[in-house]
């Protein structure tokens, strides 16, 4: 029972608008004259479209590549104050949100499409980017030929879809990774590998972390793309 003399409230009404806002996209192109394949990058939470295209650039053979790094539309400074970083979602209006960044992704290939045309494409996903490369590769319209997946696992509105018809995947985990687990890592090999589209499975001796196991490998599964 409410105390004597207070005032009930009802729950506040819900309503979710769509906002119009500006992503940031770093593209490094290669020395080489077009056409160019392409690999789309996402970066994991805390980190930004800078850091993210430094690795894709230290990948074997990525010189061959159009390099585009793709920063997700919710930023915020980093602990040092000063740093932009950040993050692809929440749980928060998690349905609106991935309707939101697939949409921003198709528009990003379309645009970058539209200036370099490129004539493969991968994506690639590191951390939480990861969820976002596999669901530009299934969502987003645009054909592609791989994805590459780091230290991250598939979403599960993907996983549990059986009418996916998926891409070739090079998928790594450092073995001392706390945030991606070893379970997770398995169950993720197993679903592609049942699904005839496990190009690569990279365990290696790290972290939460790049390492160069795991460039090797995508640097081989790029090469034999490219040729």
């Amino acid at each position: 029972m409410a105390p004597r003399g207070a005032i009930l409230l009802a729950m506040p009404d819900r309503l979710t608008i769509a906002a119009r806002t500006h992503g940031r996209v770093l593209v490094r192109r290669p020395l080489s004259p077009p056409p160019w394949p392409a690999v789309v990058g996402f970066h994991g939470y805390g980190m930004n479209a800078a850091q993210m295209l430094d690795e894709l650039d230290a990948i074997p053979g990525a010189e061959a590549w159009l390099l585009v790094s793709v920063q997700a539309l919710h930023r915020f400074y980093a602990h040092d104050g000063r740093t932009v970083v950040a993050s692809w979602m929440t749980s928060e209006d998690r349905d609106a949100a991935i309707a939101d960044n697939i949409r921003y992704i198709s528009d990003v290939v379309d645009a970058v499409r539209h200036a370099w045309p490129f004539h493969r494409l991968v994506y690639a996903g590191f951390s939480q980017g990861v969820s976002m490369a596999f669901r530009a590769a299934i969502r987003a319209g645009h054909a592609c030929e791989g994805v590459i997946a780091l230290s991250g696992d598939i979403p599960p509105e993907l996983a549990q879809d059986p009418s996916i018809a998926w891409p070739r995947v090079v998928l790594g985990r450092g073995d001392a990774d706390v945030l991606y687990s070893r379970e997770a890592f398995t169950r993720d090999a197993s679903l592609l590998n049942r699904a005839g589209a496990l190009a690569a499975q990279v365990a290696y001796d790290g972290g939460h972390e790049w390492r160069e196991p795991f460039r090797r490998a995508v640097g081989e599964f790029l090469k034999g793309l490219a040729g």
